[in-house]
C-alpha cells in the first residue's frame, strides 16, 4: 500500500493524506479524493496547469519525459522538484509527499 500526503502553498489548507496506487497519477488521486488540482488539458501532458512539487517519494515516480520538462519550464515558478501531476505515475509502493502551488492565480478546472 503507499500513501500520497498533499500539502499546499494556500496559507487556508491543511495537509490531506490518502492512498495510491500503483498505475495511479497523482492528479487522478487528488480529482478521486475532492482535492483541487487544475488540468486544462485533460491530464494528457498539453499545459502545466497541473504543476506540483515533489516534496519526497520521486523514486517511486517514472523519469520526466522531454515533453512533461517542457511544460515544466512554461509552469508559474518551477523548482528542481516540479513535475506535473498527470504525468507521474506511481510505479511501485511507497510514500510520497507532495506541494500543490497556489492556484489562485489560474484560470481553469
Amino acid at each position: 500500500m503507499a500513501h500520497i500526503t498533499f500539502h499546499f502553498e494556500q496559507k487556508d489548507k491543511q495537509p490531506q493524506t490518502v492512498e495510491i496506487f500503483p498505475g495511479e497519477s497523482i492528479l487522478d488521486v487528488a480529482l478521486d479524493n475532492n482535492i483541487h488540482l487544475n488540468h486544462n488539458c485533460g491530464g494528457v501532458c498539453g499545459c502545466s496547469t497541473c504543476h506540483i512539487y515533489i516534496e519526497s517519494g520521486e523514486h517511486i515516480l517514472p523519469e520526466m519525459s522531454d515533453r512533461e520538462e517542457e511544460y515544466v519550464d512554461r509552469a508559474r515558478n518551477p523548482k528542481y522538484n516540479s513535475r506535473l501531476a498527470c504525468q507521474c505515475k506511481l510505479e511501485s509502493e511507497g510514500n510520497l509527499s507532495v506541494t500543490i502551488p497556489d492556484q489562485s492565480g489560474i484560470i481553469g478546472h
